[in-house]
């Protein structure tokens, strides 16, 4: 299961299909206004926050998400209308214990974010929950995933980039997002200082 991820997603690189990636998330991450958000539903969200947070602090410094087994894997993934992702940092092992288990834990993200500065370093800006839905749903019939109460996004196949349907969760944890800390895309994270490496 792990070399199918890690195949699939070099797959996705040398295609250049991050474009692509923009675009049909993009075209799902247009969400009506928000319901509002109970006591209850606020704290736990306020919670997830901090616990991927405290639990991704030490990856301040990429070079440190490197050295626990982080690669850069979609390049700087942005959108034509909405925001950007940024670089995304996959860690395989803890996706494909994710997906072998069925149990998410906020404090080991498959994914860390950077943004690309203008004087070439490289800046956090979250986290993102990724899980296949095949994995998924063969283990929890009972519906997709939530984390601390946050739903995660559903992404089905066929899609243009060629994965399997997936379900993610970012977690704007170190860049307030004003669209909201859990969707997809930052309308001020930019690619635009990225430089691809040779």
């Amino acid at each position: 299961m792990k070399n199918l991820m890690r195949s699939m997603l070099i797959v996705l690189v040398f295609t250049g299909a991050t474009y692509q990636l923009a675009q049909a998330i993009s075209a799902k991450s247009h969400h009506p206004a928000a319901a509002a958000v109970t006591p209850e539903q606020s704290r736990q969200q306020a919670t997830l926050l901090k616990v991927v947070h405290d639990s991704t602090e030490r990856f301040k410094d990429f070079h440190a998400a490197e050295l626990a087994g982080y690669k850069l894997t979609f390049g700087c993934v942005t959108g034509p209308d909405a925001g950007a992702m940024g670089l995304h940092f996959v860690n395989f092992d803890v996706l494909g214990q994710i997906n072998n288990t069925g149990v998410l834990d906020a404090t080991r993200p498959p994914i860390v974010i950077y943004e690309p500065g203008p004087d070439g370093n490289l800046r956090i800006t979250g986290a993102d929950f990724l899980v296949f839905k095949a994995e998924w749903d063969a283990k929890h019939p009972e519906g997709p995933p939530a984390l601390m109460g946050q739903l995660f996004h559903l992404f089905d196949f066929p899609n243009r980039f060629g994965l399997p349907a997936f379900y993610t969760l970012h977690v704007w944890a170190w860049k307030e997002n004003p669209n909201g800390a859990f969707v997809n895309w930052h309308p001020n994270v930019s690619c635009q200082s990225f430089a691809a490496p040779n």
